[in-house]
């Protein structure tokens, strides 16, 4: 409703304008150069300070004819502002489309007065505008995230798509939007300093999960709204939900073998530091009969039975609205049969000849997980 009004003020200033200065230059015999009309030029360089109105007779008459018409657009601004949270956004496009149309129309340009008049008010709106923006993005950055959080999407994240959603909508028809755009970078930024900022927030949840979490969805979100100056933090948002995935499944996968993953850190340590890999097994600590002791914790039975409760506590915590268990469990999978196969290769090489191998093979494995994703 605001819009219409906004829309429909502007359509009956510039004829009243307009005709107003012709009839003051035509009565007092003016010259038509004196009150040429001067096409504004608005820029963000402008904002600070309004446009002046010229100095010219014309200009002089029809500012005090209309002396109060500056002061009440302004007021009326302000209540089309205060009508949605985003009001200024709806302001800020219907001003600049309105000025664009004024001049591109084939009637006569507006008044130089009624120009520079609309040019203060564009500059008013811009400064609106860039003011929610900046309290957005403090808004976004400062946001608290509950202690007791279990995962899921972040408030930060639902309020910038709500945004993104909102002035999307607005600027769909608009003639220019590069304040929209620069805002939309502005708001990204902040959107992926409050994810950042999670590790601080001392959550009862694991952080690499909610933030794999939050860069999927940001992620998903700009594919879907194909915004081009968005498409570098897409890019980043894929980059940073592959990077905490990765964590997440290093730290969680580290459990379920935990001793033998222990056990082989220290074995590549020596190697590390010089020792010959067929006389590791000299070394107390890694002795043969130390590594059996340690393949006898895992059973293959046991290692099952780790897995499955794994994948319990994966699916517990995971948001389901992500639908990220699949991905999630698949690379937990491709972990595992990774360290699998270095633990076999450790043992082929630094303990050659000993007939030791773990309780369970890689087919043994690759039918846990399969059975454990079947039988959930």
């Amino acid at each position: 409703v605001s819009k219409q009004m906004l829309e429909q003020v502007l359509r009956e200033l510039q004829p009243l304008c307009t005709e107003e200065q012709q009839f003051i230059e035509k009565f007092f015999q003016l010259s038509q150069d004196a009150a040429e009309p001067q096409v504004l030029e608005v820029s963000a360089r402008t904002v600070s300070s309004p446009v002046l109105l010229a100095k010219d007779p014309t200009t002089r008459m029809l500012s005090e004819i209309f002396s109060c018409l500056e002061a009440e657009l302004r007021g009326f601004l302000d209540v089309c502002n205060k009508v949605h949270p985003f009001g200024c956004l709806q302001v800020l496009v219907t001003l600049n489309d309105s000025v664009f149309e004024m001049w591109g129309s084939s009637s006569a340009p507006p008044s130089s007065f009624l120009n520079t008049i609309l040019g203060n008010m564009l500059l008013l709106a811009k400064s609106s505008f860039n003011k929610c923006i900046g309290t957005l993005c403090k808004e976004l950055e400062e946001a608290k995230t509950p202690s007791k959080m279990k995962g899921g999407i972040l408030p930060s994240v639902s309020r910038f798509e709500e945004f993104v959603d909102f002035s999307e909508e607005v600027f769909k028809t608009a003639r220019r939007r590069g304040e929209l755009d620069k805002a939309h970078l502005r708001l990204a930024g902040s959107v992926f300093s409050s994810i950042n900022s999670l590790p601080s927030a001392n959550l009862k949840v694991n952080t690499d999960m909610v933030m794999m979490e939050n860069f999927h969805h940001i992620h998903c979100f700009l594919c879907q709204k194909k915004i081009c100056c968005l498409e570098g933090k897409k890019r980043e948002a894929k980059q940073r939900y592959s990077e905490h995935m990765e964590k997440y499944v290093i730290e969680y996968l580290g459990q379920p073998l935990e001793k033998l993953n222990h056990f082989f850190e220290g074995v590549k340590a020596r190697v590390a530091q010089g020792v010959k890999e067929e006389e590791v097994s000299f070394q107390l600590a890694y002795s043969k009969q130390e590594l059996r002791k340690v393949i006898e914790k895992y059973p293959g039975k046991e290692v099952k039975k780790a897995l499955g409760t794994l994948y319990r506590k994966i699916h517990k915590y995971l948001s389901p609205e992500e639908n990220l268990l699949p991905v999630v469990w698949h690379a937990m999978e491709q972990e595992f049969i990774r360290q699998y196969q270095e633990f076999e290769d450790l043992i082929q090489r630094c303990y050659a000849g000993s007939g030791i191998a773990m309780d369970f093979t890689m087919e043994d494995l690759l039918s846990y997980f399969n059975s454990i994703t079947l039988s959930n």
